[in-house]
């Protein structure tokens, strides 16, 4: 390969084998990686914000909403996640996230032209199938161009997709919900990504699986069966309490990405054009600090002990519990907002540790089925579940308390991190077990 940004398209013929890719394509993959995985969440949490007028237009509960928001999405992006993943770790993931891209950004641009509850959330759905196939082969492909050392700070820049893609749907949402309506949102933020599909077609690269770590001749191994790689993860004891501990973090933050400018509308009255702002800077610049520094400090720690990458989600968790419970007992938005900088700033500081440790526990031809697993464990219970609950736990508590049923039932929902701290705790007990342990299970799943 040429020592250009742009690689070459990959030879058709793999008898030579590939050269290292150069440092420039490295970041330059891992960078359009990242656009990709902003657009995915710009598309999977622009319903946030739009939520109020979407209510008002066709007279839903927050139960309804909840569906629209979580189950309806969550159920068939974490279960074709898992086929999907298989696919990957036995063909092009390039062209498996190409395919996903263009898919879901279409699905969300049909959000926009909803007559009714039944078909909007068809078209959610939808959008859930498409993002079912974009990350965990980038989670893969990314594995193979960075090295363990700085694979958690690679994961880490790449989950501030995450926060980058919300920001940019409530800022974006906000403003086109409140000038021209929420059809127009879905629409303007649909488009972009077909285009985005287009470059990832023409420019990314299939990499050498193993090549970060000299394991090139494992890959030529065949992938594992489902049930190999479904029972490799769950008899890892660490790989259980990862995903539990970051589906129920996922919970908490899921629940309050999608119901936090609901609840300032409702309990402070602010309209969605300056939520949009405000919930824009924290989740995204606020928040994709954290996830960002997650990842780095990550490493960094971990060349003392590698469990940091599971202590420093359960500490920052802990740390920002009671700044939490100030966010919804404070009684103006401006105290609200203040107390929520620290929890948005530590609320994904879990991803990139934990995709790393992932990574690292598993067979080179399971790692994309491994991150789909972890993924169906934590959208089913975080994405599908959290806002569902959150809306279930809002209708119950609103006989008794109206328009501030919404605010209990986040603050019920917030103490749910705690359990996930005991989780990662627990996961880190087993870690330096269970790496050598994993090299066993490599060998049984090629044999």
């Amino acid at each position: 390969m040429s020592g250009s940004a742009l690689p070459e398209p990959l030879a058709s013929q793999s008898s030579q084998a590939p050269e290292t890719p150069s440092g420039s394509y490295r970041w330059y993959a891992l960078g359009l990686l990242t656009v990709v995985y902003v657009v995915n969440f710009v598309d999977r949490q622009i319903l946030s914000i739009l939520l109020e007028s979407i209510k008002e237009e066709f007279s839903l509960t927050d139960t309804e909403l909840g569906f629209l928001a979580g189950i309806s999405f969550a159920l068939f992006y974490a279960t074709l996640g898992i086929p999907i993943a298989m696919w990957a770790d036995r063909g092009n993931r390039r062209n498996i996230i190409t395919l996903a891209l263009t898919v879901f950004s279409f699905m969300t641009a049909l959000c926009g032209q909803a007559t009714s509850f039944v078909y909007l959330a068809a078209a959610r759905i939808g959008v859930g199938v498409g993002e079912a196939g974009a990350s965990p082969p980038s989670h893969s492909i990314l594995s193979d161009l960075f090295s363990p050392k700085e694979r958690a700070t690679a994961l880490g820049i790449f989950a501030t997709g995450v926060n980058i893609g919300i920001m940019i749907g409530f800022f974006v949402g906000g403003y086109i919900n409140e000038l021209y309506g929420w059809r127009q949102a879905f629409l303007v933020v649909g488009i972009p990504g077909l285009l985005l599909a287009i470059i990832v077609r023409l420019t990314l690269r299939e990499p050498e699986r193993g090549a970060s770590e000299g394991r090139t001749g494992e890959a030529v191994e065949q992938a594992p069966s489902f049930s190999s790689a479904a029972r490799i993860f769950w008899q890892t004891k660490t790989l259980r309490h990862i995903s539990l501990a970051s589906a129920l973090n996922a919970f908490v933050g899921y629940g309050a990405v999608t119901w936090f400018a609901s609840f300032l509308a409702r309990s402070y009255q602010m309209k969605s054009s300056e939520s949009g702002l405000y919930l824009a800077l924290m989740f995204g610049v606020v928040g994709g600090v954290g996830t960002f520094f997650g990842g780095y400090f990550a490493d960094v720690l971990a060349k003392r002990d590698i469990r940091w990458n599971l202590w420093l989600p359960a500490a920052v968790v802990i740390f920002a519990f009671p700044f939490t419970l100030g966010v919804f007992f404070s009684a103006s938005a401006t105290a609200s907002l203040l107390f929520f900088i620290i929890p948005a700033l530590v609320g994904t500081v879990y991803l990139g540790p934990s995709l790393a440790m992932v990574q690292a526990l598993v067979p080179l031809r399971m790692r994309t089925v491994a991150s789909a697993i972890l993924l169906f464990v934590i959208n089913i219970i975080g994405l599908g579940l959290g806002p569902q609950m959150v809306g279930v736990v809002s209708d119950l508590l609103t006989d008794r308390f109206a328009d501030e049923s919404l605010r209990y039932a986040l603050l019920i929902a917030s103490c749910i991190n705690i359990w996930s701290a005991a989780h990662f705790i627990i996961a880190a007990r087993s870690l330096k077990s269970d790496l050598p342990a994993s090299r066993e299970a490599m060998a049984d799943a090629a044999a």
